[in-house]
């Protein structure tokens, strides 16, 4: 079996909601992302999931990923990983892009990156640690992260760099499949919401 990556974002937080840059800070869930993890987990234990027997999960330490881990009902098998963390935006950290536009017109994080936060190059190794880890035995792996570095792995699971994030959007509590087609890096689905309903 060719190992596939499940990726699974955190639920919606009233700072992803304003659309600020949310680094390391600890946002707690909203309302409405607790709702979203539960549904996720559900979807995640029915047919054709049935709960990812076999499969390897992890989560980053920061507590908007680890609540949806444990709402989707998997927390019990999950390890933290820190490698899963959001980018560090350094400077940029709680600002929405229209403030950072304000500052910095043009700024695109995908090909200028943060001051005194990580690098795209540190960025790229966390993504390329994550694919490396993923391919590395035959079992499904299933992670709960945060918009960025999830937008990063699934640029490098496709072996190119990751400015190509900047063309795939993710939204909170998505579900994204990375697989293989004709034994290239593909993928599956993206930013798939079917879970939360209408």
């Amino acid at each position: 079996m060719a190992p596939r990556i499940l990726l699974a974002r955190h639920g919606q937080t009233e700072w992803s909601l304003s659309g600020k840059h949310t680094g390391r800070t600890d946002v707690p869930l909203l309302e409405e992302g607790r709702r979203g993890a539960k549904l996720l987990g559900e979807r995640l234990h029915r047919a054709p999931h049935d709960g990812l027997p076999g499969a390897e999960i992890r989560t980053s330490p920061l507590a908007r990923a680890r609540e949806t881990c444990e709402l989707a009902g998997f927390a019990e098998r999950a390890s933290t990983w820190d490698t899963l963390m959001e980018w560090d935006y350094g400077a940029y950290e709680g600002m929405t892009p229209d403030e950072i536009q304000a500052v910095r017109p043009g700024w695109l994080i995908w090909r200028d990156g943060v001051p005194q936060g990580e690098s795209l190059a540190e960025v790229t190794s966390r993504a390329d640690e994550v694919v490396a880890w993923a391919r590395s035995a035959d079992r499904d792996v299933l992670v709960f992260a945060h918009g960025h570095i999830l937008r990063s792995i699934g640029a490098r699971w496709l072996g190119l760099p990751i400015d190509f994030a900047a063309r795939v959007r993710l939204n909170p509590t998505s579900l994204s499949v990375l697989g293989w087609a004709y034994d290239e890096p593909a993928i599956e689905s993206w930013n798939d919401l079917g879970h939360l309903g209408s």
